[in-house]
C-alpha cells in the first residue's frame, strides 16, 4: 500500500504545509524522523491511497499491524483453452509482502465444462480472488495484472458484456472483491508481460500442475 505523508512546516513564524508524493509504507517512518529533527516541522499526518488518514502515532501502531497482514499485492491471472478436448488450464501468480519479506505464491489447474478462451480467462481471475481469500489478504488495495482485455475492460464497465455466461462470473468476481473489501487495480498487459501466468496456464493443459508459496527474498 502507498503513503503520503502530509506536514506543516514553520520558518521565521512563517507557517505553511507540504505534501509527500506516494511513498512505499517502509520510507514513511524515516522520513518522518528526519523531518521531526529538523525542529520545523510542527505536526504531521500519513495518508493512504483510499484517502484513510492518521496522526504519527496513530501510524505507528498501524505499521506494525501492518507488517503482519499481506500487503503490496499483485495478481498475475491467465487462462487458456483447448476446442478439441473442451480442457481449460488456468495460471495465478501473487506477489506480496509480509513481515518485511517477499512472499510469492504459484497455482496452476485443469478445468472441464466451461466453453470459451473468455470464460477460462474468467475463471482464473475467480480462482485467483479466492487465493487472496486463503492468503489472509483483505481490505488493501490490489493489482490484478492479465493479458484478457476483454476481461479487465468488462470488469472496469468500459466494455459491455452481452454473454449470460461471463456475466456470471462476473458477478462472482465482484462478490467475491467486496466480501474481502479489496480495491482493484485492473492492468491490461499485453501476453510478455503476463508469461509468468501464461506458462502456468500452459503447464496445466499439459498435465504439469504446479503450486508452490513461499519467501522469495
Amino acid at each position: 500500500m502507498k503513503m503520503k505523508i502530509k506536514w506543516h512546516y514553520e520558518f521565521k513564524g512563517r507557517k505553511t504545509e507540504f505534501e509527500s508524493g506516494w511513498l512505499t509504507k517502509e520510507h514513511v517512518l524515516p522520513i518522518i524522523e528526519d523531518l521531526t529533527k529538523s525542529g520545523r516541522m510542527k505536526s504531521a499526518a500519513v495518508m493512504d491511497e483510499l484517502l484513510n488518514e492518521w496522526t504519527v502515532k496513530e501510524f505507528i501502531k498501524l505499521n506494525k499491524k501492518l507488517d503482519e497482514e499481506p500487503g503490496d499485492v499483485e495478481v498475475y491471472f491467465d487462462g487458456g483453452f483447448e476446442r478439441d478436448t473442451q480442457t481449460a488450464g488456468v495460471g495465478i501468480v501473487i506477489y506480496y509482502k509480509k513481515n518485511g519479506d517477499q512472499w510469492r505464491c504459484r497455482v496452476n489447474e485443469q478445468m472441464t465444462q466451461l466453453e470459451s478462451n473468455n470464460e477460462a480467462e474468467y475463471a482464473a481471475l475467480y480462482k485467483a480472488i479466492g487465493l487472496l481469500e486463503t492468503i489472509g489478504v483483505k481490505q488493501v488495495p490490489v493489482t490484478i495484472t492479465g493479458d484478457s482485455h476483454v476481461v479487465l475492460k468488462q470488469l472496469t464497465g468500459e466494455w459491455p458484456c452481452f454473454d449470460d455466461t461471463l456475466n456470471k462470473w462476473l458477478d462472482r468476481i465482484e462478490s467475491k472483491i467486496e466480501s474481502l473489501r479489496l480495491t482493484p487495480l485492473y492492468k491490461p498487459v499485453d501476453r510478455r508481460q503476463n508469461k509468468e501466468a501464461d506458462k502456468l496456464a500452459n503447464q496445466a493443459l499439459q498435465g504439469n500442475f504446479v503450486n508452490s508459496h513461499s519467501v522469495i527474498s
